[in-house]
């Protein structure tokens, strides 16, 4: 709800998101093959939820319905894009998600993250999800996308988030996450994941891995709109370039070369700024991505 100086508020915007759905939209762009899975409202928000995932090809067999009300965020713009936001979560669709009895035997990688691992009792259930997908070699992708005013107990958050690093294989936060949750990467990194991405804005993103390399790429300079679904950009364009390399394992993860890891980090720094240049969360297409220099770091599909 961006606000005109001491005036009343602008008229609200309508705008498809949450972030792991924004992964979703932008895997689907860049022409992963991909799926949702969650619970959503059969109310019109809902079914233009919905509508939206079909239009960019994202598989909804997995999406749960109910006739509970849509999830609402309603986001303030602040200096340099920013956004704050404002939550209406009570008695909503997505809350009452439950595990799915499986999901589908050629499902490579997980990705999870921001309301969904907070708000019960869906929490609960993303969670064995994780830790029985995880179980059976699939890669996970978490996100953390830190809401603290949706956290009764930050240290109770804390503890399950530490709870949750053995089944992760690839961590991405930002570095406001980061500092919220201890800034101790060293021991995330021992705990389970091959490897932490840290984002810093306009400034790019760096690569911690259990083998102890450190790598940073630096953003691309473009004219900011705002920063929603940014960071989930940069989670759906990491997967898909570590896909296109046949890299969705923790093992690769660890092997992957310096000049490898520039490719797929550079892929995800130039996805996030193009989403920067327009208002809500709109990742690039595939061709948006193409030969800017890199060769096959700013291709994608």
């Amino acid at each position: 709800m961006p606000q005109t100086g001491g005036e009343l508020p602008a008229p609200l915007l309508p705008a498809r998101g949450g972030g792991p759905y924004n992964t979703a939209v932008a895997l689907g762009r860049l022409g992963a093959d991909v799926s949702f899975c969650s619970r959503i409202s059969t109310d019109a928000f809902g079914e233009s939820l919905i509508g939206r995932l079909r239009e960019e090809g994202v598989d909804t067999a997995l999406v749960q319905r109910g006739p509970e009300p849509t999830t609402l965020a309603v986001a303030a713009i602040g200096p340099g894009g920013s956004a704050a936001y404002t939550f209406y979560v009570e008695g909503t669709a997505d809350r009452l998600f439950t595990v799915p009895p499986e999901l589908p035997a050629a499902t490579r990688a997980l990705s999870l993250g921001t309301c969904a691992l907070v708000l019960e009792p869906g929490a609960s259930a993303y969670e064995e999800l994780m830790r029985r997908e995880a179980a059976r070699g699939v890669f996970i992708a978490l996100d953390p996308n830190i809401r603290p005013g949706l956290i009764p107990d930050a240290d109770a958050y804390r503890a399950r988030f530490r709870s949750w690093l053995p089944h992760v294989s690839m961590l991405k936060l930002s570095e406001e996450d980061a500092d919220w949750l201890g800034n101790d990467v060293g021991t995330w990194l021992a705990a389970g994941p091959a490897a932490v991405v840290l984002t810093h804005g306009g400034d790019g993103l760096t690569v911690l891995t259990r083998e102890g390399d450190r790598l940073s790429v630096p953003g691309e300079r473009v004219r900011v709109v705002d920063t929603i679904g940014a960071g989930d950009t940069v989670n759906a364009a990491l997967l898909h370039a570590l896909s296109e390399r046949d890299l969705l394992s923790p093992g690769a993860l660890g092997q992957l070369p310096p000049a490898r890891w520039r490719e797929v980090l550079g892929f995800a720094a130039r996805a996030a700024a193009l989403t920067c240049t327009k208002a809500g969360a709109e990742p690039p297409y595939a061709h948006e991505l193409r030969d800017d220099g890199d060769g096959p770091a700013a291709g994608g599909s």
